[in-house]
């Protein structure tokens, strides 16, 4: 794919690229995953390649870097022609590993997913930032270690001499990945390889970090081939865009031209699933994803979602079955030759809310806000400090077992990564019917029918119940870990970033199917999310969390089309809008994350009194940096 006149010279040209690997226990047997692949990527352009899990995206990335090889994957056919700066055009295919590892971090880098596992656990910030810079411009360690502190000032991240004495588990997540990208930046390489960067970022700091590399990518000129599931990130940076289906490229343009006119019907169904901040503006119930093939029998395209049982949640009428009132939750930080606490880790602090019959009330916040620590204070997987917790008016005595057993009966867990949700020593119906049995509620054969009930009510079948975890995709083992939250009928659910892993027609069937589970059964949700649009989709009400605290809750209508608190403003307005025409100006950049909650042993908390407006709608008087 050559450039076409008066574009910039191609940096990467991506030519009828076929990959396969090993069929699954079957060495004799190779399956092709990736199908005549071909794109192109020029100088200072950002190329997006998008497409649902198991379209080919990674895999296509990997073979790039050769990286592919290393899992067990084989280049089967094409080429993959790099040209450098005033340099002949050579077949990355072609190259022998020692030449690829001159290339790997030098002319071509990459950013992973999740920077936890990228970065090395055991070398601080600055060693990890020399090492590419003395491996590729052998330049000696002070020249390094310079290079290194002016990489962190060019990303935005404060105190850099700080920083750079730090582990990565001493960062939060948005400083991890600034840190991945001035590792991947450290030698200006032609092209940047970025996989899934911001899909488990908060909406503020992925705002950033999409500012960050499209500065970056200005300075420096490079290309930058961008991976990603999330079509708002796709019209707030790029400038093409690549749809992958089943391995195959199915639709290459620029990016207004596939947001306007959509060619290929699967592009047309990948736009058809991503939900659009602000669609839900005049209505205050959730909304069904509309989504092919469904049909009026499983929920109608774009129908609204009807009460459960107990009347019309959304006007406050259903039967509270939760109530936390004051709920406190620290951690100490212990330091010194006695380990005495010297610091306090102000978590959650004094967090008040109901929870109704067949309710969702979604938690929102960036990272650090606090929005886990309430759930797993609620279930005592943290231990509050203070604090009255009710369930159907019974209060909760956290030292009586028979009481906190109340709580486990009736509320139950779905985590963001149910791969590592699940126990891949157990078959995915000894995982749904584990529950069952700890709590005495039946075995034998009603145990089994009763898997068998839950996989097909989650849209699976009865026969998977015999499969590991491993056998599923991303979303079927997210269905398992719901039909397990089912199996003991609880009354309230706690969904923590259930979907946030997931591609978008993934997530739209999940939503789907919550809203289903949640007319037919009348379960109550607590739905922690970043994701701005999923949140305004799937709640009834909002609580909006800061450093440890609610500045704002109200219903769902009031909280995203008439938001009070500025740090409610500061969220909604960082959700990036899937549609190009609508793409931000460029803003002056942040350097540091949400504010520090580690504070001294004998400090004072300041705590935000809400304001009651009227009809539910509560806002926490503002105060300084929470804007």
């Amino acid at each position: 794919m050559a450039a076409m006149t008066g574009e910039p010279p191609a940096i990467l040209d991506v030519s009828g690229l076929c990959v396969d690997f090993h069929a699954s226990g079957d060495e004799d047997r190779r399956v092709e995953v990736l199908h005549d692949v071909s794109l192109c990527v020029h100088a200072g352009e950002i190329l997006a390649v998008v497409g649902q899990s198991g379209s080919g995206k990674s895999v296509t990335s990997l073979a790039i870097t050769r990286l592919v090889e290393s899992g067990g994957g084989r280049i089967t056919a094409g080429s993959m022609m790099l040209t450098r700066a005033g340099g002949d055009p050579v077949d990355l295919r072609r190259l022998s590993e020692k030449a690829m590892r001159s290339i790997r971090g030098a002319v071509i880098s990459m950013i992973f997913q999740e920077p936890m596992t990228s970065l090395n656990p055991v070398l601080t910030v600055a060693q990890q930032l020399v090492e590419p810079v003395l491996l590729h411009q052998h330049c000696s360690r002070q020249s390094a270690l310079a290079t290194a502190r002016r990489l962190l000032d060019q990303v935005r991240i404060p105190s850099a001499a700080d920083i750079m004495k730090r582990y990565p588990h001493e960062l939060s997540g948005g400083m991890r990945q600034r840190v991945m990208i001035a590792v991947a930046l450290s030698c200006k390489p032609m092209l940047l390889v970025a996989d899934e960067p911001t899909t488990a970022l908060d909406v503020t700091v992925q705002a950033q970090i999409l500012a960050l590399m499209r500065e970056l990518q200005r300075e420096i000129g490079m290309g930058v081939l961008f991976i990603t599931h999330d079509m708002g990130v796709v019209a707030e940076i790029a400038d093409r865009v690549a749809v992958m289906q089943s391995g195959r490229v199915v639709e290459q343009s620029g990016v207004n031209e596939i947001f306007a006119h959509p060619g290929h019907p699967y592009t047309r169904a990948l736009l058809g699933a991503v939900p659009l901040l602000g669609s839900m503006r005049g209505t205050s119930l959730p909304k069904y994803f509309e989504l092919p093939g469904v049909t009026a029998e499983t929920g109608a395209p774009g129908a609204v979602a009807q009460p459960g049982p107990g009347g019309d949640v959304g006007d406050g009428r259903g039967d509270t079955v939760l109530s936390v009132d004051g709920l406190v939750t620290r951690f100490d930080i212990r330091g010194g030759f006695f380990s005495r606490v010297r610091q306090r880790v102000h978590a959650v602090e004094h967090v008040s809310f109901n929870l109704r019959a067949g309710e969702t009330l979604s938690l929102v916040g960036e990272s650090g806000s606090g929005k886990t620590t309430v759930a797993r204070s609620l279930m005592h997987l943290a231990v509050p400090r203070g604090g009255v917790v009710a369930f159907d008016g019974q209060r909760i005595d956290p030292r009586s077992r028979e009481s906190l057993a109340i709580l486990q009966r009736n509320i139950q867990f779905v985590f963001q990564d149910p791969f590592a949700s699940l126990n891949p020593r157990m078959r995915v119906g000894d995982s749904i019917k584990e529950p069952l049995i700890i709590h005495g509620l039946m075995s034998g054969d009603a145990a089994r029918r009763r898997v068998g009930e839950l996989l097909e009510r989650v849209g699976l079948s009865a026969a998977m119940a015999g499969r590991w975890p491993h056998e599923f995709s991303g979303g079927q083992r997210q269905r398992i870990c719901i039909a397990r939250a089912l199996s003991i009928e609880p009354r309230i659910i706690i969904a923590d970033e259930a979907t946030a892993a997931l591609d978008v027609f993934t997530q739209a069937q999940i939503i789907n199917l919550l809203i289903e589970l949640q007319r037919e059964l009348g379960v109550a949700y607590l739905f922690i999310s970043h994701n701005m649009a999923v949140v305004e989709r799937i709640s009834h009400r909002v609580a909006v969390m800061y450093l440890g605290q609610i500045v704002e809750m109200g219903p769902r209508r009031a909280v995203f089309e008439e938001p009070q608190h500025p740090y409610t403003r500061k969220l909604l307005d960082s959700v990036p809008v899937a549609d190009p025409a609508r793409r931000r100006p460029p803003r002056a950049l942040e350097t540091s994350d949400i504010p520090s909650p580690i504070h001294p042993v004998d400090y004072a908390p300041v705590l935000c009194v809400p304001v009651d407006l009227g009809h539910g709608h509560f806002v926490a008087p503002h105060a300084a940096g929470t804007g």
